[in-house]
């Protein structure tokens, strides 16, 4: 027995939880308690209740034993009994006095032994057993077995780890199948062929080819639905981080009060809701790319710390005060002309510089009616698997020079939610009749109903959505002499609360307060 009991309890607890593997741990205490007791091995069992059987978890021996078996099966009478034991320690000197240990000794090849078995217990839950042993019979005594049950409570904790420590081992294992699984399918349905990659998008494809090995930012431009999305998978999935994620963001969508905590993360407690830490879109595409859709309506905050991204590659969540490193491609997407917000300070233009590295422009469909055929086969293919339809659909006479003659302003994504709804109206009852489009008003811009008319750019052109926005919200201040709220006040008149047009003014770049010349005092 070691003279003192609480030096021994803490050079053995060390060994004992010094590691996460049950195997390490099991090694480093026979080397230690060798000096203690008789002793040639240790093994540790897991007692699984639902199967009836010890589970072998891990051994350490100087002699040789059979673990070829890792499932030990118990009779219902040594389960009954392994239930039933209460205490913590028990030597077996001669292992055929008892069905249980004769059973493991027996499976692992070795009956000619004494041992002590310490059950462990965590929680009111039996846990199983750990086996100290010796060759010969008679070899241990109630000394020995009081000193290894003052080892009960470190056995436990170690064991119990162990067993965590090995569920989300196999978890993340899980989940590093099923990522793999899914980027393949993904990259499967996004590395399928571009409709048009060969005629009008030839000039786009090409690019991409010429693109995507590197690492360069990408800016693609384009009108809203020409597919701007498909061209970043394909760039994506083309480069040498495909194995990575691609991460999309449409910067548009989200409130201006969350973007940074989307883009960067932010720690627990950086402010109301913050219950827990969160990664951001950033650090989610670490080794991978980012899609940055509608980079235009960016907030000039966000647009500093993208700026940041572009330049240093390192990030910092909202609440927090140490760098994060990233490695992250960047892939921009807008349908608006970057030139023009810059102009009007609603677009930094050192960030446009950055993010200006390798541009792509996607034509419009109206610019490859060619490709116009073949994308309807497609999406008539796609949503009848969709929509479940019995039959093939066909298309009437004349159907096709209806779909060819039409300039489609919504591009690629108007001509799939209108075969969607052709497809949808196809069936009357039980019948199905050809597809003729009559319901739409498709035709040359001639025909079409006239547009609304809007105040008009430079040398005639149509002024963009936030230009005719500023036009009227500074003509009603104008009239208010400058008064955002109040009776009378710019916001009432337009009929919005005064902190959303103070906000739309802040974002279309239209001073107020003591930032405006004619703005009322005090307002």
């Amino acid at each position: 027995m070691p003279a003192d009991l609480i030096d021994f309890f803490h050079e053995a607890t060390l060994r004992i939880c010094g590691s996460l593997e049950i195997d390490v741990a099991a090694k480093d205490c026979l080397e230690y308690l060798q000096a203690y007791l008789p002793l040639d091995g240790i093994s540790v069992h897991y007692y699984d209740e639902k199967n009836r059987s010890l589970l072998l978890l891990a051994t350490a021996s100087n002699i040789p034993l059979d673990v070829s078996h890792h499932a030990i099966p118990i009779s219902v009478e040594g389960h009954q009994s392994f239930k039933n034991t209460k205490n913590t320690v028990v030597i077996y000197n001669n292992p055929e006095e008892d069905p249980v240990p004769l059973k493991i000794w027996q499976t692992l090849g070795c009956v000619d032994k004494s041992s002590l078995v310490l059950f462990v217990n965590f929680k009111g839950t039996r846990l199983g057993q750990i086996d100290f042993f010796c060759k010969g019979r008679n070899r241990y005594t109630e000394k020995h077995a009081n000193l290894i049950a003052q080892l009960h409570n470190p056995f436990s904790i170690a064991m119990a780890n162990c067993l965590q420590y090995r569920e989300i081992v196999n978890i993340k294992q899980l989940l590093a199948d099923d990522n793999r699984y899914l980027r393949q399918e993904l990259q499967q349905a996004s590395s399928g062929e571009i409709i048009g990659a060969g005629n009008g998008l030839k000039n786009v494809m090409e690019a991409v080819e010429q693109v995507a090995p590197l690492n360069s930012q990408v800016l693609l431009l384009g009108e809203t639905g020409v597919g701007k999305e498909i061209i970043a998978n394909a760039i994506h999935y083309a480069s040498p981080r495909k194995e990575g994620p691609l991460v999309k963001i449409n910067c548009g969508a989200i409130p201006e009060g969350l973007i940074d905590s989307e883009l960067f993360g932010h720690e627990k407690g950086a402010f109301t809701g913050a219950i827990s830490q969160k990664l951001g879109r950033f650090e989610r595409a670490h080794k991978g790319t980012i899609f940055l859709d509608e980079v235009g309506d960016l907030p000039a905050p966000a647009q500093v710390r993208l700026l940041r991204v572009l330049q240093e590659r390192e990030i910092e969540r909202v609440g927090g005060t140490n760098p994060i490193k990233v490695d992250v491609r960047v892939i921009a997407a807008t349908n608006r002309k970057l030139e023009d917000l810059i102009s009007t300070n609603r677009f930094r233009e050192d960030l446009w510089f950055r993010l200006n590295v390798f541009p792509i422009r996607i034509p419009p469909l109206r610019e490859r009616k060619s490709d116009i055929p073949r994308l309807v086969l497609h999406f008539i293919m796609k949503k009848s698997r969709e929509l479940n339809l019995a039959v093939d659909p066909v298309l009437a006479p004349g159907a096709m020079e209806k779909l060819m003659a039409y300039d489609w302003p919504g591009n690629v994504r108007e001509l799939e939610n209108i075969v969607e709804r052709a497809l949808i109206r196809m069936r009357t009852g039980h019948t199905y009749r050809p597809l003729t489009f009559e319901e739409f008003p498709m035709g040359p811009p001639s025909a079409r109903p006239a547009e609304r008319e809007f105040p008009s750019g430079p040398k005639g052109a149509p002024c963009h959505l936030d230009d005719a926005m500023r036009q009227h919200i500074q003509e009603m201040l104008d009239r208010t002499g400058g008064r955002v709220q109040g009776p009378g006040g710019a916001a009432e008149r337009l009929g919005i609360k005064p902190n959303t047009l103070r906000n739309r003014m802040r974002k279309l770049g239209i001073p107020y307060g003591r930032k405006s010349h004619r703005g009322a005092p005090g307002d």
